[in-house]
């Protein structure tokens, strides 16, 4: 059994007897259920928009080269200096060289999964430099020394009274549990940042090929400062992200933050399109943005799961996901958690090392119901599970598959094994739990069902 498959196993045991951490998680994604389907009522038609999303995603990646040939002319075009990363350590290195040019010491940095996937923090802090996130949430996990918990909510796996304790040590000032006290904390931390960072690095929620511009929602507005007060502004975008035409966000932003958050629109939508240009009063001076492949275009290739890459980070799958609500989004131990995670990851960081994701799964379909972007996300959790039995199976697992085949196949055969279960039923309760029972990992913690007496194929033989 891999490290991987090891710590999955135990952490998930933990969280999921952890029945604070499962209220807490509840309560939380309750309330944005019922704000969610709120806003979802407002649509005309959710369905119908939905599936115009799919569409333009569709076009995006599967025109994708032509895509980033615009985006990439329109933003040179205007001064923006435009790098391309084939892995995760070519754009660290590139990000820590734009650094040391600029004899940079402080980065203040908004919210971005992308560099959280390539470990840019841990790489840049090795180096000497130091790193702040300027949003809440990232804040607070930073504090705590933890990766973010979820795509849109990187606490909150937190208590107010946690997050009190935690600035009260970390920072030294924390008047009371409010929210809004809490806040105005973290924001005068902030602001000394804001004014002193040499470099502000943002992520991008969509780049528009059609205009050359890069897209970045949010709710605090702590993008807009780390984008407007320093003079050089980095930004690291995954490939996937482009959009066709400037027109789509009329689509995307409002859908973005209603399966995101339950809101009609984020509260600041901006859009980038180079650095200051003559007579502009705020902007950077000189602006880096980095293009991201790190295996997207392996999984752009394989035409059977590329919606995979139409993924906008919304968090929706996670949300309704029963496997997420119950174990969290640090089990996964993997930048992105829950459905969408248990599907891209093994792409981006190898499927034998990551394949049991896509096994932590009830195959409920709950989560491509929810995507706003209809990747088909359940089947591509068996798909993920079908190509790792093929390309590296199990001794075990593949002697155990041939015999139900040959059970499966075989009439005779199906109807010996269902009497061998009747009459075996006493012997599975005798042993429940046990180390002599063969179904032991189900039944640790719950029971088999029962057995029927007879089978619909009986009854329905003996119906008259």
């Amino acid at each position: 059994m891999s490290t991987f498959v090891s710590d999955f196993k135990t952490r998930a045991t933990e969280k999921a007897g952890d029945l604070r951490h499962r209220q807490v998680i509840r309560t939380a994604l309750r309330g944005y259920e019922i704000v969610r389907d709120k806003r979802k009522a407002a649509f005309q038609s959710w369905e119908s928009a939905r599936q115009a999303a799919a569409e333009t995603k569709w076009e995006a990646v599967n025109h994708l080269d032509k895509h980033l040939e615009a985006l990439t002319a329109k933003l040179e075009a205007r001064g923006t200096k435009v790098h391309w990363a084939s892995t995760g350590e070519q754009a660290r290195e590139i990000i820590a060289q734009i650094l040391r040019d600029k004899k940079a010491r402080c980065i203040i940095k908004s919210k971005s999964m992308t560099s959280e996937e390539i470990h840019l923090n841990h790489a840049l802090e090795k180096e000497g430099f130091t790193v702040v996130e300027s949003d809440l949430g990232e804040f607070i996990v930073q504090l705590r020394h933890e990766p973010p918990y979820h795509l849109v909510f990187p606490s909150m796996h937190l208590t107010r009274g946690e997050i009190k304790d935690l600035f009260q040590k970390e920072l030294g000032d924390a008047p009371s549990d409010a929210p809004e006290e809490l806040t105005m904390v973290a924001r005068r931390v902030m602001r000394q940042k804001y004014i002193t960072a040499d470099v502000g690095f943002t992520g991008a929620n969509f780049a528009i090929a059609e205009t050359g511009m890069i897209s970045i929602t949010e709710n605090e507005g702590n993008a807009r400062l780390t984008a407007a007060l320093p003079k050089t502004m980095v930004t690291l975008i995954g490939i996937e992200k482009v959009l066709p035409r400037f027109a789509d966000l009329a689509l995307f932003l409002p859908m973005l933050a209603t399966a995101g958050a339950g809101q009609p629109m984020t509260c600041y939508n901006t859009m980038y399109s180079g650095p200051r240009q003559p007579g502009e009063c705020d902007g950077p001076e000189e602006w880096h943005v980095v293009l991201l492949d790190n295996r997207r275009t392996e999984l752009l290739a394989d035409a059977e799961q590329r919606d995979a890459l139409h993924c906008i980070r919304c968090g929706a799958c996670l949300n309704v996901c029963p496997i997420f609500r119950n174990v969290g989004g640090h089990t996964y131990g993997t930048t992105y958690s829950g459905p969408v995670g248990a599907v891209i990851t093994p792409h981006l960081r190898g499927l034998q090392e990551w394949k049991h994701l896509s096994n932590a799964s009830s195959l409920c379909g709950a989560c491509t119901e929810a995507c706003p972007v209809k990747i088909d996300l359940h089947h591509h959790l068996l798909q993920n599970r079908r190509n790792a039995s093929a390309s590296e199976p199990a001794f075990f697992e593949r002697l155990a598959y041939q015999i139900f085949g040959i059970v499966a196949n075989e009439p005779a055969f199906w109807s010996l094994a269902k009497k061998l279960g009747w009459l075996t039923q006493p012997l599975q309760k005798a042993v429940k739990g046990s180390a002599l029972d063969p179904a032991r990992a189900w039944t640790k913690t719950r029971d088999l069902p029962a057995q029927p007496r007879e089978s619909f194929k009986d009854w329905w033989r003996n119906r008259k």
